[in-house]
């Protein structure tokens, strides 16, 4: 039968042939509609920045065909224990860095804050699509059983906000600070004593005294998720300038969904990259600038290439954990190199 022929015995015009056509495509995807569970490792006024815009993006754009329902950190299960439900399919997705969510792969130690690693948002998606550390992140997850990594953006810097003052290295001592795990093994060499909470403990454990501050993100979070209502100081010294997160997902739930819900998801996914460059970008000017609630501290710079050079050090150590680890120091150091080398505005200083 001709398509003229067909649209005629159909008794519609050709201006909703499309739609009679298509219509039990649609009836048919909103009755088969796949349903994902996503937690991530923020807290519920995080992550209205850094990821629920994303998920009601993609669910408006889905058309019923695919919903995600959002979780936030250690609703469903502990963070540390993140990465295995997501190999376990208890959440089909998961939004967080490597490290904190105990990935068992060699390269979880460069995820989140590694020391002097980034000084600005643009290093990570730089490393990730131009130096060759995506190809190594899906060599590494290749040999992990039923989870992909998908992709890894940019976060904030990783500043330290105390109740009090830091002016000095000698400041650092047994102050016990909210950190990532591979940061807080740095910084331990200047005595500091990491400690390791759930997200929405860290306010509560600042007023009651079991925290003297945190080393857990820049200025923006601080005053995002009320930690500057409770601490005084913001140390403007970055031991990283950028945290490194990454999208996670269970193989099996991934497979079942079509390919064109596949693209739409990493669409999503790079809109949220997109939206945490510039909200960080303008958050960490504006509340250094305009925020009413921390003073500003900062340790001479001179006094400060001691830690640099310690970070050095520890990239070496971390190096001798795998080839695959050397591998990624190298570029690290290579990129290091050609930044400099460029000088500003991509580094500025010797």
């Amino acid at each position: 039968m001709k398509r003229r022929d067909f649209i005629k015995t159909a008794g519609v015009g050709s201006v909703t042939a499309g739609t009679v056509l298509h219509a039990p495509y649609v009836i048919g995807a909103k009755k088969d509609k796949i349903t994902w569970r996503l937690q991530t490792y923020a807290g519920a006024a995080l992550a209205e920045h850094v990821i629920q815009p994303q998920v009601e993006d993609f669910n408006r754009a889905a058309n019923g065909e695919m919903e995600i329902e959002l979780y936030n950190a250690d609703q469903l299960v502990p963070h540390g224990e993140l990465f295995r439900a997501v190999q376990d399919g208890t959440v089909d997705a998961a939004q967080s860095d490597d490290d904190s969510m105990a990935a068992p792969v060699d390269v979880s130690a460069f995820a989140a804050y590694f020391p002097f690693a980034t000084r600005y948002g643009l290093d990570v998606a730089a490393l990730w699509h131009w130096y060759g550390l995506k190809e190594i992140w899906e060599e590494a997850y290749g040999e992990v059983k039923n989870v992909t990594w998908l992709s890894t953006g940019a976060w904030d810097p990783c500043n330290f906000a105390t109740k009090e003052p830091i002016r000095s290295m000698e400041d650092f001592k047994g102050k016990r600070l909210f950190m990532f795990p591979t940061v807080g093994r740095f910084m331990e060499r200047f005595g500091v004593v990491p400690v390791s909470l759930p997200f929405e403990d860290v306010e509560v454990a600042l007023q009651t005294g079991e925290l003297d501050g945190v080393a857990w993100s820049g200025i923006t979070e601080d005053y995002n998720n009320g930690w500057a209502d409770v601490t005084n100081y913001f140390l403007t010294n970055p031991v990283a300038g950028a945290w490194a997160g990454s999208y996670f997902v269970n193989t099996e739930s991934w497979n079942k969904v079509p390919e064109h819900l596949k693209t739409l998801y990493r669409l999503s996914i790079d809109s949220s990259h997109y939206y945490r460059l510039h909200w960080y970008w303008w958050g960490e000017a504006h509340h250094r600038v305009k925020g009413d609630k921390l003073e500003l501290t900062s340790i001479p710079e001179d006094e400060w290439q001691t830690v640099e050079n310690e970070a050095m050090k520890f990239w070496e150590e971390v190096a001798q954990k795998s080839e695959r680890n050397a591998r990624v120091v190298e570029i690290l150091k290579d990129y290091l190199d050609t930044m400099r080398k460029a000088g500003p505005p991509y580094r500025y200083g010797a």
